[in-house]
């Protein structure tokens, strides 16, 4: 939850997982009353608030529910758990695009339904997470992607140079849901809490086509698989599925037997391996066909390091060199991939169509996003991935101002650069503490004296606290305070 829970709730969670943490065998029988408890469902609105995201087919948003009277709305959706008349309503779908030009598909629930499923993931999260093994690094709290990268940096310098790079494909869409629910079963006998499960995983799906007509898919029910990405439910069933795959590959002696270990993120997964990789995927492609998952052979491989490369997560796995010895060692750098799609985003952040905006939003517009892109990419040598998104960047800030005063040229003189330490706020450099390279500034945890955040435009031409408010910029002082990553 992105929302700190109330005390009340934060007890009940507790009390569910030492529970299911004590005894694994435990079945859970009085579960639905808790999700429609006042502060259970209160806390649900809020973190869901919290989040924002679109209206559902209903067309309510947030502020149409202050209208309307949070405290009613909810009073009223209380009843119909408690009354048991509470029905799901169709998701609605969009696309977004995906970096192969591809289109992913995602599931946009009402809020009324976003607040239940938010509801039932606070009451059954702490169960489940019990039961979650190590290796399983999405949408857990104090697990991250930064984790199963550093997992697998471990294993690769540890003996395990032959790794089965995986990907399944449609993995959300191919979830079968008897399978599923079984899984669910396993801790949850509350019949009624199960009942509520398959109703979402059965939902419509409604769709809005180029010509504006609405259509409704009811393919879920019907071929009994998928759960929708981005409903709230979503991540729990997909790890507690994925759970299966995991756990099965340590039960039946495959990991001990071809050394052989498994991290995974969602539906990306690795193998890295001191046996015989070719075995292991053949291994994993039918324990996968037993769980009625499909194995997208198109990009699955066995990479042989240090020799080949991979990618996962957004980072390439493979040989570095150390800069000042020259010597190799396995590490990690940011993928070609990531770096060409940030340099994409700042393009279109900085096109001619946007030049009516005012300079500081749109400088506010690339902090934010090269500082959420820096915090990721932390891992590894990465000055050289840092400096070439630092010279892009700069090249199109430059070419928005040009474009925006009607300036010839690539006002290099008009809108000339900074060093990136100064233009950050950080102290002048000194000959005892020289000036920081843009590699330098970026680290897990900020050293004294410098800022925290490890990107940073400054849109004034003063010194700048990292989240103070920004006054009205002057625009032709926005290239000239161009600290980058």
């Amino acid at each position: 939850m992105n929302l700190a829970a109330p005390s009340s709730v934060q007890k009940l969670r507790t009390a569910l997982h030492d529970k299911a943490k004590e005894s694994p065998k435990r079945r859970f029988h009085a579960l639905y009353d808790k999700v429609y408890r006042r502060d259970v469902l209160a806390c649900a609105y809020e973190c869901c608030k919290a989040k924002g995201g679109a209206a559902g087919v209903d067309g309510q948003g947030f502020e149409d529910i202050k209208e309307y009277g949070v405290e009613r709305w909810l009073d009223e959706l209380t009843e119909e758990l408690k009354s048991r008349t509470y029905r799901p309503r169709p998701v609605r779908r969009v696309y977004i695009p995906k970096p192969d030009g591809k289109q992913r598909p995602l599931g946009v629930p009402t809020i009324r339904d976003r607040t239940v499923e938010t509801a039932a993931v606070l009451v059954l999260e702490p169960i489940f997470e019990a039961d979650l093994q190590p290796e399983q690094y999405a949408y857990r709290q104090n697990h991250s992607a930064l984790d199963a990268v550093r997992h697998v940096h471990k294993l690769i310098n540890t003996g395990h140079g032959k790794v089965v790079d995986a990907d399944l494909s449609g993995y959300f869409d191919s979830i079968p849901h008897a399978e599923l629910l079984k899984s669910v079963a396993r801790r949850v006998v509350d019949g009624a809490m199960l009942h509520l499960i398959k109703m979402w995983l059965e939902a419509p799906v409604e769709e809005t086509d180029e010509h504006g007509r609405k259509r409704r898919s009811t393919r879920n029910r019907d071929e009994s698989r998928g759960t929708p990405q981005g409903a709230p439910i979503s991540p729990l069933l997909s790890n507690l599925y994925m759970r299966r795959f995991v756990l099965g590959w340590k039960q039946l002696g495959h990991e001990r037997r071809l050394r052989a270990y498994v991290v995974n993120y969602a539906d990306d997964l690795v193998i890295c391996c001191r046996g015989s990789a070719e075995e292991a995927l053949a291994t994993m492609r039918t324990i996968m066909g037993k769980l009625k998952l499909t194995v997208n052979e198109t990009k699955t491989r066995v990479c042989r390091l240090p020799e080949e490369k991979f990618d996962f997560l957004g980072y390439t796995f493979g040989r570095c060199y150390s800069p000042q010895t020259g010597r190799a060692y396995m590490g990690t750098v940011p993928s070609k991939k990531r770096v060409n799609r940030i340099c994409e985003a700042i393009s279109s952040e900085t096109g001619r169509n946007t030049t009516l905006l005012d300079a500081g939003t749109t400088v506010g517009k690339l902090n934010r996003m090269l500082h959420g892109w820096a915090n990721y990419f932390c891992l590894g040598p990465v000055s050289n991935a840092y400096r070439a998104v630092e010279s892009h960047a700069r090249k199109r800030l430059r070419q928005w101002l040009c474009a925006k005063h009607k300036v010839r040229g690539m006002g290099t003189r008009r809108f000339f650069g900074c060093p990136p330490a100064r233009c950050a706020g950080t102290r002048p450099p000194s000959h005892a503490d020289p000036q920081l390279s843009v590699g330098e500034l970026v680290d897990l945890s900020p050293r004294a004296g410098c800022v925290s955040s490890p990107v940073r435009f400054d849109e004034r031409g003063v010194k700048t606290e990292h989240d103070g408010v920004s006054e009205t910029p002057t625009d032709e002082r926005v290239g000239q305070q161009i600290g980058l990553i």
